[in-house]
This record gives C-alpha cells, structure tokens and sequence, in this order.
C-alpha cells in the first residue's frame, strides 16, 4: 500500500489576547509558476473548479450578522474586542470545531463549524467587511501528525491578527489595536516562533488542504486541480508541491512525481514530509542509489517515521500479543499524547487484558481528543457500549 505524506493546516479550542505583531516577514524573490509541473492532459476536468474569489467572499447572511450582532457593541469597547465576542465569547454562532473539511468563509459561517483555517478564513472575511486591517501567522510548534487511511498529514497551525480599521488615521501606536485569535491553547503556542503570511499563501493553503481532502476521499482528478490552484496562487508555497507529488505517484505518473517533489525539496530543503515522498518516487523511477542516500538522510533526522510504534502495536493486537501491542501503543503516545487513534487502540489493548479502568479512561480520552464529529461520535458511541457492559455485568 502506497503511503504518502501530505501537510494540512487545522486546529482546535480557541483564545485571544491583544498584542504586537510579533512577526518575520520574509522578502522572497519573486518565483514564476512552474508550468511545466503541471500536466492536465492526466487528468479529467474537475468537478468544482477551483475559485480564489471565493475563498473570503461575505455573504448576505454574513454582513447583517456584522450589523444586528457586531455593530451594536463597538460603542463599548474596540471593533477586534467587538468581533471576538459576537464570534467566540458570546457564541452566537454556536460553532463547533470539525477537522475533517476546510471550508471557505461562507461554507463556515452557514455550518457553523470548521477547522483551524476554515475559522481563521470566515474571521478574515467578517474582519474585512468591517474595515478592519487583516494579517495572518504561521505559528511554529512541535511536529503533529494524524491519517486517513494510507494517507498522513502532517499538521501546521495559522492564526489571525485583527489591526485597527483602514480608515483610522491614529499615528501612535496602542496595542489594544492589534488581536490575536488562535485556536490552540494559549500555553501550548506560548512563546513559539511567529511567521507573517501573505494572504496569497493563505489561499495556496486553502487550495491544498481541499487537495489532501480529495485525495484521502479517492478523488485524484479533484485533487490535482486544487493542488495546481495552490501552486497558482502561491509558487513558493513548498507544501503543494510535495502535495501534487503524491497526487502523481497515485495516478502512477512517477516521473512527473519526481520532478514536483524535487521542486517542494529545493523550496524546503529539511522537509521530511517531502523527503519521504520522493524516496518513492526515486525508487519507481530506477533511481535507486539516490533513493538509497535520500534514506540516509532522513533517517539522521528521523529514525522512526509517524505512526511506526502505532503499526507495530496494531500487528501485535492481530497476533492476540496484547501487553507487547500496550507496550506499542505507549510508546507512539509518548510521541503524541493527545492523538485520538493511540488512545483508542490503547484501550482496546487493556481491553483484551481485562484492565478495565485503564481501558475505559484511554476510551474517554479519545473522544475528548477527536478532532472530527465523525470520530467524536462514534468514540461515544463505542464508550456508551462499553459503560453499558459494565454496568450490566456489576
């Protein structure tokens, strides 16, 4: 089974806190896009064709919500303070975190649900209807992955900064003008590195994480296109290279495989998530000597790839060895401890050995660290039916 690597940007909870831009903004030379990469005669038309106008669109809807729940509330305090808690605080909008689809400002604002950038997106848009100078940051925290099937991603994080309104003539500065909104907790992004976006690469984001959404739904003709849009949008956004990449060595088109993922890696040269995809592509191209250095190298700066102690744990729980599959499973939650499959499979491991407690919080803890509503509510469904046996059996 072909497994690929793939980066998307999503996340949970949510704080905000007045501050300083506290950001790099990088002056990369400008890069042409890369035609040449791009081979549509591969695939077919796409069903939804890919609409950056879109993206940060206000609806109707969106703008009456800005002046029955927004405007009312700016005599009392800033127009950030105002939007945040029309948004957040007083939850108006009801919203609901859902990792499993990012969606434009519009999709999320009608669902009321979305993840990290789906929310950021509908925040921008709500922010530029009232005027208000808009930034975005890439924020840097420890590596986190999660799947689907064969298909790994590894997980970045966004945040939104609100400035003062474009029409607002202050000289000095005051930092109650400036509000950052994340959607992670405040200590766990505590002091991380900060990295201004442009808005471009917020788009080329977008586009690539529908790209992976596609793909992992099994649909390469979909994704190609929306991998090809974050390209266009963005040339120098590494990540959709190595995306259009995997969507290549999927559709058995290994040369055109190499030659984007060689391009992702002279973006990002310490990427492991491209490094671990043109390894594929080097060894289905007969390549094999750099394939064999290209190991190397990754090994140096990543001797266990993701979820390697998780698999090793799944093969022992279908040998019925549970204590080594405990074993296993403890030691990819020491990598990751808040990722929902670890916990489960932990649980169904004190399961099978008749530890009941231990299974039951390790069930618990997967359900409260779901990241999608489909996974949250079968991981309460499946805690239900285990509450309910033991309840029957005491």
């Amino acid at each position: 089974m072909l497994r690929s690597f793939v980066t998307g940007f999503r996340y949970i909870l949510l704080t905000a806190s007045a501050s300083l831009l506290m950001a790099c903004t990088s002056s990369a030379p400008l890069i042409q896009v890369p035609q040449h990469l791009f081979h549509d005669e591969a695939f077919a038309a796409p069903k939804t064709a890919p609409n950056a106008g879109s993206i940060f669109a206000a609806s109707p809807e969106m703008k009456q919500f800005i002046a029955k729940e927004i405007v009312q509330h700016m005599r009392i305090g800033s127009h950030q303070r105002a939007l945040f808690n029309a948004l957040y605080t007083k939850a108006q909008l009801k919203l609901e975190y859902d990792s499993s689809y990012t969606r434009n400002a519009v999709e999320t604002f009608n669902a009321r649900s979305g993840n990290c950038l789906s929310l950021v997106i509908m925040t921008a848009a709500l922010a530029k209807e009232m005027g208000l100078e808009v930034s975005y940051q890439n924020v840097t925290i420890p590596e986190n992955w999660s799947r689907t099937g064969a298909l790994y991603f590894n997980v970045g994080h966004v945040n939104i900064v609100l400035g003062k309104r474009h029409f607002d003539n202050r000289i000095q500065f005051d930092k109650n003008d400036q509000m950052t909104i994340d959607f992670y907790p405040p200590e766990d992004t505590a002091g991380q590195r900060t990295t201004e976006l442009e808005e471009q690469t917020v788009i080329a984001m977008y586009f690539n994480n529908r790209a992976a959404e596609s793909m992992a739904a099994g649909d390469l003709n979909q994704a190609y296109h929306w991998a090809r849009a974050s390209i266009t949008a963005a040339p120098n956004f590494a990540a959709a290279y190595n995306t259009l990449g995997v969507i290549y060595l999927r559709h058995s088109k290994d040369e055109f495989a190499y030659q984007a993922l060689s391009r992702a890696l002279e973006l990002d040269p310490d990427s492991k998530v491209a490094m671990s995809n043109i390894i594929q592509a080097l060894e289905q191209t007969d390549r094999h000597e750099q394939a064999v250095a290209m190991q190397e190298k990754l090994f140096k700066v990543q001797p266990y790839p993701p979820f390697h102690f998780f698999k090793l744990g799944v093969k022992a729980m279908e040998e019925k060895d549970y204590q080594t599959a405990k074993r296993w499973f403890k030691r990819e939650l020491n990598r990751a401890p808040d990722y929902h499959e670890f916990h489960f499979w932990l649980g169904l491991a004190h399961l099978k050995l008749g530890e009941l407690s231990d299974a039951e919080q390790h069930f618990a803890a997967a359900k409260s660290n779901s990241t999608s509503q489909k996974d949250h509510a079968l991981y309460s469904s499946k805690l239900e039916r285990f509450r309910h046996a033991q309840n029957k059996v005491q």
